[in-house]
This record gives structure tokens, C-alpha cells and sequence, in this order.
């Protein structure tokens, strides 16, 4: 059975930890997005050079795990001179893995949209810039929104890792509650229901846009 009072008594620990999780996943989410959306442009738009660079840099993030990108950032660049702080470590670690997912989910939207529609579109006399905003996104946009939600998720569960920098996030005070106290599974019983209190939202309003998007497009 449950301690119910040390879960009392230790649920305010993990609410600071759940808002330290918060902040480090809006801000990192945010930086994917805007890196995702520049990334998928370049890829779309076969710019070269920088398309070249855009896929080593898909690679890279992509095939080194989130840790190891922290460790980088927090422990290496120091010894260039750039000493950053580990809420920053922790974002911009978490927006650099987290742009490569996003950029491919956007692409996909993008290059989805048939080619007849952006034809259609010059043929109603739409220029090359409201082909974009007035066809050719709405639709990528809704494409692209289970991938984007799914990527959303994956990125707050991968948030967990930043404990490893001394974060104070959820999993940060499971793992301390832990090693203190020894109640193995009331901290572990906390932890996932902050978990879900974060990531079931996130989920059914995904499934809802999905849905609404799907209706949309028949």
C-alpha cells in the first residue's frame, strides 16, 4: 500500500519540479518550432548550400542522444568560453533535438500538398506569396499536426534527461527523494502522475485537432 502521507507531505516538491519542467519544455519546444519551420523552408525550397547544411545538421541531431548534446553544452563549451546557464543548456539542448523532428514533420506537410493545387492557385491569379499563406499552409499545418504533437510529447518525456545537469525537474526530485528517503514507490507513483497531469492534455487536445483537421479536409 501507498504512504498516502508522505505523498502528502513530499507533492509540493515534485509541483516546483513539474513548473521547472514546464519552462524548460515551452521554451524548448518554442526554439524547435522556429527551428523546424527555418529548416523545412530550406528544404522545400532546395536552397542550395544551406540544404546541404540543414541535412548534416538533421543527422547530427538525430543520431546523438539528448544527453550527450546536454554534456556538450553544459561541461565542453565552457572550455571555448561559453559558459551558459543549465535552464539554457537544457533549452537550447532540447531545441536542437527537438528542430530535426519538427523540420521533417513540416516538410512532409509541405511537400504533401499536390502541386495541381499550387497551379490551380496561379491560375486564380494568386501570387507566389498567397499561394503559400492562403493554400499551401493551412494544409501543411494540418498534416503536419499529429506529427508536430507527437514531436511535442516525445520532446517533454525527453526532458527528463536534464536532471543530468543538476535541474530541478520532475525528475530531478524523484530521483533525490529516492536516494533520501528510500520510498521507492510512492516517488515513482508521483512521478508518473505528474507526468500524465502534463502530458494528457497535450494529448487529447492533439487528438482533437487531428480531428478537427481530418473533417476539414473531406
Amino acid at each position: 500500500m501507498l504512504d498516502w502521507s508522505f505523498i502528502e507531505r513530499y507533492a509540493p516538491f515534485f509541483v516546483n519540479g513539474a513548473w521547472m519542467t514546464l519552462f524548460i519544455s515551452v521554451f524548448g519546444i518554442a526554439l524547435a518550432v522556429i527551428t523546424g519551420l527555418i529548416c523545412a523552408a530550406v528544404e522545400t525550397a532546395r536552397i542550395p548550400v544551406l540544404r546541404q547544411a540543414v541535412a548534416v545538421y538533421i543527422e547530427i541531431s538525430r543520431n546523438t542522444p539528448l544527453l550527450v548534446q546536454l554534456y556538450f553544452l553544459y561541461f565542453g563549451l565552457p572550455k571555448l568560453g561559453f559558459v551558459w546557464s543549465a535552464e539554457m543548456c537544457a533549452i537550447i539542448g532540447l531545441g536542437f533535438l527537438g528542430g530535426s523532428y519538427m523540420a521533417e514533420s513540416m516538410r512532409a506537410g509541405l511537400q504533401a500538398v499536390p502541386q495541381i493545387q499550387r497551379e490551380n492557385a496561379y491560375m486564380l491569379g494568386f501570387n507566389r506569396r498567397q499561394t503559400l499563406v492562403h493554400v499551401v499552409i493551412p494544409q501543411a499545418i494540418s498534416i503536419s499536426t499529429p506529427g508536430i504533437v507527437a514531436n511535442i510529447i516525445f520532446l517533454i518525456k525527453e526532458s527528463s534527461v536534464v536532471s543530468a545537469i543538476a535541474l530541478a525537474d520532475v525528475m530531478y526530485m524523484a530521483k533525490d527523494l529516492m536516494g533520501i528517503t528510500y520510498d521507492t514507490y510512492e516517488s515513482l507513483f508521483m512521478l508518473i502522475v505528474t507526468y500524465l497531469i502534463i502530458l494528457l492534455p497535450i494529448s487529447i487536445l492533439g487528438t482533437w485537432l487531428e480531428r478537427r483537421f481530418d473533417y476539414a479536409r473531406r
